[in-house]
């Protein structure tokens, strides 16, 4: 296979040009493991002090076991995409249970604990075990669809399959976490979504794209996820000794377990307004007082924010919330999602 060829000259340039980054001087599956969570929908610039800091609070699996929910996302307050954090302190609560916190060294026992995918168990399974299996994440996946020449939708499963099948044919023995760093270096480096620097490619001489000239049309992405519109109305009341209410989101779905203020929320429609004033109207909301306005995207939802500032506290029944009562200095400690975190600076300034 003409691919093995060039492996050679991809682990040279990853030597010569590979970034120094805390997670590729250790071997420890746990903090290899935190650093792949956080760098998933998160860059390496952003994910950085993340890792610091997890690592920090947490820096063995069983000081991860044993901690409270709400410190881990606090801890994770930013990152966004919550669920890694909950299936982490789920996975180390597994690992110390059922293991005695000896982190599994296989890329099929990896796999199976709460949160992991093929790509993060690949990952760890190579880095700190160096076993044989290739890491296949967008980066990859890119950089392997212009080698290859291939037109599928590198969003599918097939694609993955595809991609995963190939790499097993060409990831040396001796070395497969050094590959698999090269190969993801490369993909963030040079084999880049705009503009690959190409004449700096170690794959180069093999690259189907290059050869034809297709490096601005791969890889093929079909964009699926349609997304909605809506508005979340947050209410700021306080109570006689000057406490804020707030709840906790549940657990499953978005910003699941964070703190944030009471609200409601509305599909962006023709009668939005109508609907939201007839909400006011019903609860028997007469003094409200608009604070701020915030806009927010998440991957499938783009959100107009509205804070409320509501003098009687009364309403709080009429919503079916479960509401906690807190100081200003409790509230610092609650783990808050980023849109809440826009509406702080509001609280004093404004809401006094």
């Amino acid at each position: 296979m003409e691919e093995e060829g060039v492996i050679p000259k991809l682990l040279t340039w990853y030597e010569i040009n590979h970034r120094l980054l805390p997670w590729r001087e250790t071997k420890n599956p746990y903090e290899i493991w935190v650093s792949e969570m956080i760098l998933q929908q998160t860059r390496v610039d952003q994910g950085l002090p993340y890792y610091k800091r997890f690592l920090d609070k947490f820096p063995q699996i069983t000081d991860l076991a044993v901690a409270e929910e709400t410190e881990v996302l606090a801890v994770w307050q930013g990152l966004g995409y919550y669920a890694r954090a909950r299936n982490m302190h789920k996975a180390a609560k597994t690992i110390c249970n059922e293991r005695s916190g000896i982190f599994p060294d296989t890329f099929e026992e990896i796999k199976r604990l709460p949160g992991i995918g093929p790509y993060t168990a690949a990952a760890i399974a190579s880095f700190a075990f160096k076993e044989k299996v290739p890491c296949v994440d967008g980066n990859v996946k890119r950089v392997v669809a212009r080698w290859k020449g291939w037109s599928d939708d590198i969003g599918t499963a097939r694609f993955f399959n595809l991609s995963f099948d190939f790499l097993e044919t060409v990831i040396p023995g001796a070395s497969p976490d050094v590959f698999n760093q090269a190969m993801m270096e490369l993909g963030s480096l040079v084999c880049t979504p705009h503009s690959p620097n190409c004449r700096v490619c170690p794959l180069m001489e093999t690259c189907e794209a290059a050869r034809l000239g297709k490096q601005s049309e791969l890889p093929v992405k079909i964009k699926k996820t349609k997304v909605s519109k809506v508005q979340i109305h947050y209410l700021l009341l306080r109570n006689p000794d000057g406490e804020v209410a707030f709840t906790q989101r549940p657990s499953n779905g978005v910003w699941g377990g964070l703190y944030e203020l009471p609200s409601v929320e509305f599909p962006e429609s023709k009668n939005t307004t109508a609907r939201v004033n007839l909400f006011f109207e019903n609860l028997g909301i007469e003094n409200k007082v608009l604070i701020a306005n915030e806009s927010h995207l998440l991957s499938h939802k783009k959100i107009e924010a509205f804070l409320w500032k509501v003098s009687d506290i009364s309403v709080l029944e009429d919503l079916g919330l479960k509401i906690q009562w807190a100081k200003k200095e409790q509230i610092k400690s609650f783990p808050k999602h980023k849109l809440m975190l826009k509406f702080v600076p509001y609280w004093d300034v404004k809401s006094s």
